[in-house]
């Protein structure tokens, strides 16, 4: 009981250091929410009452200190109001339902895509060893070593803008008006084309690290004696290297629920590059204009 309540003190803190962080963060950046509000509405006549109510509606009332207005953020977030978006006039729990989905589906099947072909070729690249597939190396680690920004820069301007072998922007082909979206075959077709670019610059980026990984795994279990009695028993290779590669996985499988956060810093990165419609994007479109909830 003593572990479980200091992890859970632990998590506790880091939420409330994260919630504190995201309330000041954004109120350090130049320009003005209200403003940007009001420019939007500024041909109409907005009397004090008006405006008094309109920034109470924001929280962003200039009338309360800092503070009290961070104990008023602190409890419309305990009753699960996130606010109003200053720049979509929705909730913001709405604006989140509509990009949240874009997001999971890009990072999901990115690193389910990452993650079984790396695990595949550092199986492959520990079983062979010194053969072909350790030219995969270097090549893979260079694409790990450049920034996603960089690399979503050279596939939007090789197979995008010049190639024009996939389209490099938003999440679906918004200029075809017959293009209904839902749970249709062309709604879908055109997701994924677009959806092609982004995830392979976040695929690119992290299967180094699963191939490097599965690989000297690989390379220590082919040497334990349970494999080397298989081996001698006189079975196929390809059965050796399953009898290993299934201990060998372990570690893969255990680190694959930590990758998923360090592909979403990179996915944020990506989703700008490409104006994907995820949270990311939506996070850059929010600095601009301002829009503190």
């Amino acid at each position: 009981m003593r572990i479980i309540i200091r992890r859970l003190g632990f998590y506790a803190l880091a939420a409330f250091a994260a919630v504190t962080l995201n309330f000041f963060l954004v109120r350090m950046l130049p320009g003005d929410a209200l403003q940007n509000v009001l420019s939007k509405i500024r041909s109409a006549a907005i009397t004090p009452e008006e405006l008094k109510a309109l920034a109470a509606e924001y929280g962003l009332d200039s009338h309360q200190s800092l503070a009290a207005q961070y104990f008023s953020y602190l409890g419309n977030l305990l009753h699960g109001d996130l606010g109003t978006s200053t720049s979509k006039g929705v909730p913001v729990t709405t604006v989140l339902g509509s990009d949240l989905p874009w997001t999971i589906g890009l990072v999901g099947s990115a690193t389910v895509i990452a993650f079984v072909l790396g695990t595949l070729i550092g199986i492959i690249v520990g079983w062979r060893r010194s053969g072909f597939f350790d030219a995969l190396l270097p090549v893979a680690t260079f694409f790990q070593a450049v920034p996603y920004f960089i690399l979503a820069f050279m596939l939007l301007l090789t197979l995008g803008f010049y190639g024009k072998v996939f389209p490099y922007a938003q999440g679906y082909d918004t200029s075809n008006a017959d293009l209904v979206p839902g749970w249709n075959g062309t709604f879908i077709t055109s997701v994924i084309k677009h959806a092609a670019l982004p995830a392979a610059t976040v695929a690119l980026a992290s299967i180094a690290g699963w191939i490097i990984g599965m690989r000297n795994v690989m390379l220590t279990t082919m040497d334990e004696d349970y494999v080397l009695v298989a081996a001698a028993k006189g079975l196929p290779q390809w059965k050796v290297a399953g009898v290993a590669a299934r201990n060998a996985i372990l570690p893969s499988i255990s680190n694959f629920a930590l990758s998923i956060s360090l592909v979403v810093a990179g996915s944020i990165a990506t989703e700008i590059v490409f104006s994907y419609p995820g949270l990311g994007y939506e996070i850059y479109e929010a600095i601009l204009t301002g829009d503190y909830p």
